[in-house]
């Protein structure tokens, strides 16, 4: 969101509310994003009974045994892993990229899959050596991922150079689970794999009235897990948790999970019950069925400058934007802009917080904006924001927190510091996300993944269809903002990937003056609003159901619509309001 005036900007891809500069690397992402979500992949060819893996160490559970790393960069690691005890980490730094190999033996005219599971920004796998053509490949993942590659040996190669590595100035990557499969080169790799142990602990972590969440203990050696839902298979998944969406409220469902590798799938686990809820998404307390969200500025920046009291009333979830980062990692603080709100003070806005929760309404504090460069990427600094958050909760009586980091975040430790923050807050803690459209192109996102991860107490996901490029629909076709089926479709890849329909909504700015790009009529809004409830005033996309649960709308900002006479919230209040 923007502190300064709002200036015309070019419409590229992934470019948020904040002024700041972006780089031509935004476009290239919804461009990967694209290419992504478009690719179909052959199966690979069967593989003969001779075939093995020859790396050695794959899973580093020797350390970093028959490994080398440039500079020093590698290291092995007890968590996150992908599978058994260890895992590399690499870490770039200056000029070396972080680039770890083992030199394999193989054998001439021969055909190998090269493969590894990886995780973090600008990873790469590929092999050198072949004696025909060396290939490699990457991905900017936050979770984990499978790469995969094939080659093939020249008619003198007996031996090669597997590597991978991350990219100048980017964080540590994660590497685990490699395997150069093919004829057996003599060398001497890791024994083949046996059929995985059962999984145990498999318990019910979270549930809505469409859902249940899931969660069981990692399984030695295992590469994967099937997730049963009546005896029935319902997914694949690589980690140890899962969400099963699509179900009926208040009903009992019966669960297992078994674990899986290339040796074969092991006995389902003894089964859990898991009964949805009665109605709505996650958290929230006693959010409205349909909701409106607004963000409220803290700071002057051309638009009407207002005390909280006089945001309108349509408005049912106000965003205090924004707390600001500290020098504590992690950590936030909140400092009321008294000076720029006209000699505001902190006693009538906490007066005013009072007020607006007497009149039904839910007042947030937003994390991120124009100056938000909050990094939760460990433990420590979960910890941090998760208590700096509560503390701001009872210092000022908010209900709970907004996420719009638009400079990235890390899925595993921002999922670990709401959880933590819920655990202080209770079940009443309002928990919404702002993410931009390139965040939510696909589930393996991180934003996409925290979402997922903490769907039993998040509220609502607003992300903003705005200052964006052109993106991918559900479809797999391509649409530009401005119009109903930019939302709609844009909106069926969050419905069909596993949020509830309560915790969807549309964001959207108040005028024009509200975003660079993107903005649309309230008329535009209420059609999309409309299509994905009813299937009605929809444009060219229709989707393929009705999701009369649809949480509702947000704008950008609650000052930007007073500066335009309020006429956003008071068109698209009332029929948010009105949905079935």
């Amino acid at each position: 969101m923007d502190r300064a005036p709002a200036l015309p900007r070019p419409a590229l891809p992934g470019r948020t509310r904040a002024a700041r500069a972006r780089s031509a690397r935004t476009g290239f992402w919804a461009a990967v994003a694209a290419t992504a979500l478009s690719l179909t992949f052959a199966g690979a060819g069967l593989a003969s009974a001779a075939d093995v893996n020859n790396v050695k160490n794959a899973g580093f559970e020797s350390g970093l045994t028959n490994w080398t790393c440039s500079a020093g960069s590698g290291t092995t690691v007890s968590s996150p892993v992908h599978s058994g005890a260890a895992a590399l980490k690499a870490t770039p730094a200056g000029q070396d990229y972080a680039q770890c190999s083992q030199s394999v033996a193989v054998k001439p005219n021969s055909t190998y899959t090269l493969s590894a599971w990886v995780q973090g920004s600008y990873t790469y796998l590929g092999v050198t050596g072949t004696g025909t053509t060396d290939v490699s490949t990457w991905t900017p993942n936050t979770t984990w991922t499978q790469l995969t590659t094939t080659f093939t040996t020249g008619a003198s190669t007996t031996s090669v150079s597997v590597w991978s590595h991350g990219w100048y100035g980017q964080p540590a990557y994660l590497a685990d689970d490699f395997s150069v499969f093919g004829p057996d080169g003599g060398g001497g790799g890791d024994p083949a794999p046996t059929v995985p142990a059962t999984p145990a602990g498999l318990a019910v972590s979270g549930t809505t009235s469409s859902s249940v969440s899931l969660a069981w203990n990692a399984v030695s050696g295992a590469t994967g897990y099937n997730v049963y839902q009546g005896g029935s298979k319902v997914q694949s998944v690589s980690g140890t948790s899962a969400t099963v969406s699509g179900l009926s409220a208040s009903t009992a469902y019966s669960f297992q999970v078994s674990a899986t590798n290339s040796a074969g799938e092991s006995a389902k686990s003894s089964a859990v019950t898991g009964t949805t809820a009665a109605t709505g998404g996650g958290g929230g307390g006693t959010v409205p069925a349909h909701a409106v969200t607004g963000y409220w500025q803290n700071f002057n920046n051309g638009a009407t400058v207002q005390k909280l009291s006089a945001v309108q009333s349509q408005y049912d979830i106000i965003a205090v934007a924004f707390a600001d980062a500290t020098s504590t990692p992690g950590a936030v603080s909140f400092t009321l802009d008294s000076a720029g709100l006209g000699g505001y003070t902190v006693d009538q806005f906490k007066a005013d917080i009072k007020a607006k929760q007497a009149a039904g309404k839910k007042v947030i504090i937003s994390i991120g904006g124009q100056n938000g460069t909050i990094s939760v990427s460990d433990s420590a600094s979960a910890t941090n924001f998760a208590n700096s958050v509560y503390s701001l909760m009872q210092t000022y009586g908010f209900d709970g927190v907004d996420i719009d980091l638009e400079n990235g975040l890390n899925a595993t430790y921002m999922s670990q510091a709401l959880r933590s923050l819920s655990a202080k807050a209770g079940s009443s803690l309002v928990i919404t996300m702002a993410p931009q459209t390139i965040d939510m192109q696909s589930t393996s996102n991180s934003y996409f993944q925290t979402a997922l991860n903490i769907k039993d107490i998040l509220t609502v996901v607003n992300m903003q269809y705005y200052n964006s490029g052109s993106m991918l629909g559900c479809d797999g076709k391509v649409y530009s903002q401005g119009s109903v089926d930019f939302l709609t479709a844009l909106a069926c890849i969050q419905l069909q990937g596993g949020l509830d329909a309560s915790q969807v909504g549309l964001g959207l700015p108040a005028s024009t003056s509200g975003a660079g790009s993107g903005y649309v009529s309230p008329t535009i809004v209420n059609n999309a609003l409309d299509c994905l409830t009813k299937l009605t005033n929809c444009g060219s996309f229709k989707p393929s159901k009705a999701y009369p649960a649809l949480r509702g709308a947000m704008t950008w900002s609650t000052n930007w619509d007073a500066s335009a006479g309020n006429a956003w919230s008071n068109a698209v209040g009332p029929h948010v309001h009105a949905l079935p």
